[in-house]
């Protein structure tokens, strides 16, 4: 599957798109126009409450052939229909704002992979979080960073690598002065201390 998403001129993105649309006839085309809130819930029928899930994250620079390599070998390996290696690629817009002019950390990342390990029940669930774990552990030589939204509990380290160090000791900075009592904790949140 080859989800993409484009903002802009409609007749643009056609264009963009006309070179995948050459390669030949695709067993679904879901590539339209549609309202952004749409295309952001697309995956959400796949991840239903009550899943057991197990999520990893981290950026790379590029998909050269290690990487590709790797993750076919583990993509191979899936052993849960609610599992799936999801990589998004930046650029674009995200690539135009300068690397410190906001918190966002991943400017510079070519691909962000989202490793998600799934099943419908604790039937399973054990060996799927191991192959979570082990993708992700097979892609260290190739991580760059990670992108904050996709970070499980994983500590202060990884949230300070999500946000690079100088941008996390401005954040840690902010939050002290403006909510010092941690009143906006439902995310990876930065320790005012």
């Amino acid at each position: 599957m080859v989800p993409v998403f484009r903002s802009g001129i409609i007749e643009n993105g056609e264009r963009l798109l006309e070179p995948m649309r050459s390669l030949g006839t695709p067993a679904l085309d879901l590539w339209t126009p549609r309202p952004y809130v749409e295309q952001q819930s697309m995956l959400d029928p796949g991840y239903p409450p009550g899943l057991w899930a197990h999520l990893r994250a981290c950026d790379v620079s590029e998909l050269d052939d290690a990487v590709l390599d790797v993750t076919l070998d583990h993509a191979s390996r899936i052993e849960s229909l609610r599992s799936t290696v999801t990589i998004w690629q930046l650029g674009g817009a995200v690539a135009r704002v300068g690397a410190d002019d906001t918190a966002f950390g991943s400017r510079a990342s070519g691909h962000v992979f989202n490793i998600t390990g799934a099943t419908d029940s604790a039937d399973g669930f054990n060996q799927t979080r191991t192959w979570t774990r082990d993708l992700w552990a097979a892609l260290a030589p190739h991580h760059v960073g990670v992108y904050v939204n996709f970070l499980m509990e994983e500590g202060e380290a990884r949230i300070r690598q999500a946000y690079g160090a100088e941008r996390y000791d401005r954040l840690k900075a902010l939050k002290r002065k403006y909510d010092s009592g941690v009143f906006f904790h439902l995310n990876q949140n930065i320790d005012p201390a």
